[in-house]
């Protein structure tokens, strides 16, 4: 049992059962022993690995898409470059270098803010980040980013943040909570069903119709963040790229999962140790965008890279280069863009003030 379950098993017992969101920000944030604040969770080394871990062919396409949305809003001198959740760095590293190349006018007037909760990959940005332009602000909330249009980043962000869930009982969706139990190998945690019940004009249309035992996950502190990025975009002007795995409609299932050393393990196997998410509902933070006078456009992670110019970009970098070589790119690129893969898994969310018409989620462009 780890120190965390430990305490988890102790507040339950004492104060009762408590929310799968409460559960989630324990495992994912405690200052003694949460995942983000403890360990060191990104590449082969750790538990999972990131689209920009996988190739530099992504942070430069994510870059070349920054770059199109400068233009977009014509050349603003005094735009904010951002990446909330920016990980070790490796992507804003990426997309700085290309931005250097395709767009140096920007990247000379742009201010580059970073938001990050977490001082030790604080320190990690600022390492792989040193040199790289001549200033880097870093920022505890997206409301401390400096003003100006701002061009927003976030990859792997939003399915970190915690969900409740609700589960269908009897005719009603009640929210489903963490609590102890007696097994024979001692107290363990698991699932209960609460008394408290969510609106339903919360639910889905179609909840009427599904079946007794049904999750519903809503997510309000992933609604509260869009509506912060949304507010900034509409007052300043400005786009977010919002990239995660989840689903374009909105839906029903049980989503949360933990992954250790890149396989999948319980939720409450080893609280604290093991990195816990759910997939994002995509459709949920579009609506939420629109509400605040924003477009929005979606589409697979997949379809994104290949209107960004992932071929092109991926012959590229094989030119001149051996076999071997040749085949590690084409092995990334399948990840990053392949059906059943990362392609379309993942999903990326573009949010832009009214004006602006941002390639490739507008077709007029």
């Amino acid at each position: 049992m780890t120190a965390l379950k430990q305490r988890l098993v102790r507040l339950i017992d004492t104060a009762g059962p408590i929310s799968v969101a409460e559960y989630m920000a324990a495992c994912l944030g405690d200052r003694e022993a949460g995942y983000y604040t403890t360990r060191e969770p990104f590449g082969r080394e750790g538990d999972f690995i990131t689209a920009p871990e996988v190739s530099q062919m992504f942070g430069e396409l994510v870059g070349i898409w920054c770059a199109g949305v400068w233009q977009a809003l014509g050349q603003p001198q005094n735009a904010v470059l951002c990446e909330i959740g920016p990980g070790r760095g490796t992507l804003m590293a990426d997309m700085l270098r290309t931005l250097a190349k395709v767009a140096p006018a920007f990247l000379g007037s742009a201010r580059v803010a970073m938001v990050e909760t977490s001082q030790r990959l604080t320190e990690i940005q600022q390492k792989k980040l040193a040199g790289a332009v001549p200033s880097i602000t870093w920022h505890r909330e997206i409301e401390d980013v400096p003003e100006g249009p701002l061009i927003l980043v976030a990859n792997e962000l939003f399915d970190a943040l915690p969900v409740r869930q609700y589960v269908k009982v009897n005719g009603r969706f009640v929210e489903r909570l963490v609590t102890t139990m007696q097994t024979a190998d001692g107290t363990e945690l698991g699932f209960s069903a609460g008394a408290g019940s969510i609106d339903a004009a919360l639910l889905p249309p179609r909840h009427a119709q599904a079946p007794d035992g049904a999750i519903f996950e809503a997510a309000p502190a992933r609604t509260a963040l869009m509506q912060r990025i949304a507010e900034r975009i509409a007052a300043s002007r400005g786009a977010a790229l919002l990239i995660d795995y989840g689903h374009l409609e909105t839906g029903f299932g049980d989503t949360l999962q933990a992954v250790s050393k890149h396989k999948p393990q319980g939720v409450f196997e080893k609280p604290g140790e093991a990195d816990l998410t759910s997939h994002v509902d995509f459709a949920a933070l579009a609506d939420t965008a629109r509400a605040f006078a924003c477009r929005t456009g979606a589409m697979t992670q997949g379809d994104f890279l290949l209107a960004m110019g992932l071929l092109d970009r991926a012959g590229q970098l094989g030119a001149d280069k051996n076999e071997a070589y040749r085949e590690q790119i084409r092995t990334d690129v399948e990840r990053l863009a392949g059906p059943g893969q990362m392609g379309t898994l993942f999903k990326v969310l573009c949010v832009s003030d009214q004006k602006s018409r941002i390639f490739p989620f507008d077709p007029s462009v």
